[in-house]
């Protein structure tokens, strides 16, 4: 399978080959390819190049109804039920049984009744779906995948968002379910759930097959070697030109040597027993000039951290310092005026309002600061815009083009650029997940922009990322978040791809078995 998007290359020859009965783990980097993978699998994208090959019928290309006839199931993170709906009603969603031109409700529920028996859901066919927890809502989606005669079912990162006991009980439905003879592709972070359900593995990196094989046999510290899959650097931090100017007049940075860790600094950031929604306490320092990241599994809590911080949620308890000021940042509004600002990991729903202009999205924090008793300054507003697409290497840089109508690197420069502009600083700035969805050339650019934002300012920047790559190309030290808590740190020679797929995953198993010894 290939595929390319522009030109880069998101998948470059990679063979699959999942036979009935088995449970094979999909593993790699974010940015490895497993999401376009299975979304060619499941007929949103169409293939470059290959073939997908389901019961001995091959195919060019799938489209979502060819996908779903052929016996191809896919459960995403983000499930597909219709919290308004009855179980029944979603089972059987756009294959409705109809009598006389009405839905025959009763057949329904009887045959979803067999369905959900067949998965051991717990819950009832003419349960409301929005009342059910999520191990429940997922099981209602792996029937409904079972009602289409699925013989394929790929899970991605099925558990990201359930307990310790839906976790359990889950596996168990995997299980169950491989003895039935499905062909189950598993797709996740947490090699707990490798060693506990697969019987094969494959590992992506960069597009293509770093590494398959069976999983027995294979240590968790070999697992994690094959997903780092490079020599880890003798040293961390980012890169950037020590030569550069001022940001904002330079052009952009430039990749250079790589800086370390910096000398100690004036703390710019401090939270004390910094409690909110799903965690905390937590005691996070950053010093003025310094890039810390926040690194942990989807759910671990690293992104409440970032937005409670912001003010998109309500903290709950403990102190937050900016330099020696006591903020409290019930709302945006307020971390902003204390120099709080915030790079959204959805910058398309958070970040941006895509049928505006660039400029317009660029400069909306300060329109109002460059005013003139009360008119937009059309002229200050250009140069200070021109003047930031030269510093983060905005490509096109046309002020009246439509946000949505740039490449996703380049709309995070956008959003990058709101905090950065020459009429706007800010004294600590929030990244969740900076390079979601960016290809590699403008990932490097970003890390640049940041890099020297620090360096240059002064700013002080934390971080969200589950890309352990990122974080050892960015980060001057990293936090270890697991179950809301931050466990441990790394900095200097230790931060390396290795060490923090190790102490991620040591921390979920401590996590797990406190939770199993609790209930």
């Amino acid at each position: 399978m290939s595929k390319s998007f522009g030109g880069v290359r998101a998948l470059d020859g990679v063979d699959l080959t999942v036979p009935a009965g088995q449970v094979h783990a999909l593993l790699g980097h974010n940015g490895a390819g497993k999401s376009t993978l299975i979304k060619c699998l499941g007929g949103a994208f169409p293939p470059d190049a290959g073939t997908i090959e389901v019961g001995g019928i091959s195919h060019a290309r799938l489209s979502p109804r060819e996908s779903i006839a052929a016996g191809v199931a896919i459960i995403f993170q983000s499930l597909s039920v219709v919290d308004s709906l009855t179980v029944a009603e979603n089972i059987f969603l756009g294959q409705e049984w109809t009598r006389y031109g009405t839905v025959h409700r009763r057949a329904q529920e009887e045959v979803a009744a067999g369905l959900l028996e067949r998965v051991a859901a717990s819950c009832s066919p003419r349960d409301r779906v929005a009342e059910l927890p999520m191990g429940q809502r997922q099981l209602v989606e792996i029937a409904k995948a079972l009602s289409r005669s699925a013989s394929v079912l790929v899970l991605d990162e099925p558990t990201a968002a359930l307990s310790g006991a839906e976790t359990g009980a889950l596996a168990e439905r995997v299980e169950d379910l491989r003895t039935q003879g499905l062909a189950i592709v598993y797709v996740t972070h947490l090699l707990a759930e490798v060693e506990r359900l697969a019987d094969a593995v494959t590992v992506l990196r960069d597009g293509r097959v770093a590494h398959h094989s069976t999983v027995s046999g294979y240590t968790r510290s070999e697992l994690v070697d094959v997903i780092a899959g490079r020599p880890e650097p003798v040293a961390s931090g980012p890169a950037v030109d020590k030569t550069a100017d001022n940001l904002g007049t330079t052009g952009g940075a430039v990749a250079g040597t790589a800086t370390g860790t910096p000398a100690p600094r004036a703390p710019r950031l401090t939270a004390d027993g910094f409690r909110g929604p799903g965690f905390g306490p937590v005691e996070i320092g950053v010093g003025e000039g310094e890039i810390v990241g926040l690194y942990g599994l989807i759910g671990s809590g690293r992104t409440r951290i970032l937005e409670t911080l912001f003010g998109g949620r309500r903290a709950s308890g403990g102190t937050v310092r900016v330099g020696e000021q006591v903020v409290t940042p019930a709302r945006p509004a307020d971390a902003l005026a204390a120099g709080i600002a915030l790079v959204p990991a959805d910058r398309r729903r958070q970040g941006l309002f895509p049928v505006l202009s660039a400029q317009d999205n660029a400069l909306l924090p300060t329109i109002r600061p460059l005013a003139r008793c009360g008119l937009r300054a059309l002229g200050a507003e250009r140069r200070v815009f021109d003047a930031m697409s030269q510093a983060v290497g905005l490509r096109p840089a046309r002020p009246r083009l439509p946000a949505a109508a740039f490449s996703g690197g380049n709309q995070q420069k956008l959003v990058l650029g709101r905090w950065i502009n020459e009429a706007r600083s800010v004294d600590v700035l929030l990244l969740d997940e900076p390079t979601q969805g960016v290809d590699v050339g403008a990932r490097q650019e970003i890390y640049q922009i940041v890099s020297a934002l620090a360096e240059q300012r002064g700013t002080a920047v934390l971080f969200a990322s589950s890309d352990p790559e990122e974080v050892v190309a960015l980060a001057h030290r990293c936090l270890i978040v697991s179950a809301g808590r931050i466990v441990g740190e790394l900095k200097g020679g230790e931060l390396t791809e290795t060490a923090l797929l190790s102490a991620v995953h040591d921390a979920d198993d401590t996590a797990s078995t406190t939770s199993e010894g609790a209930a």
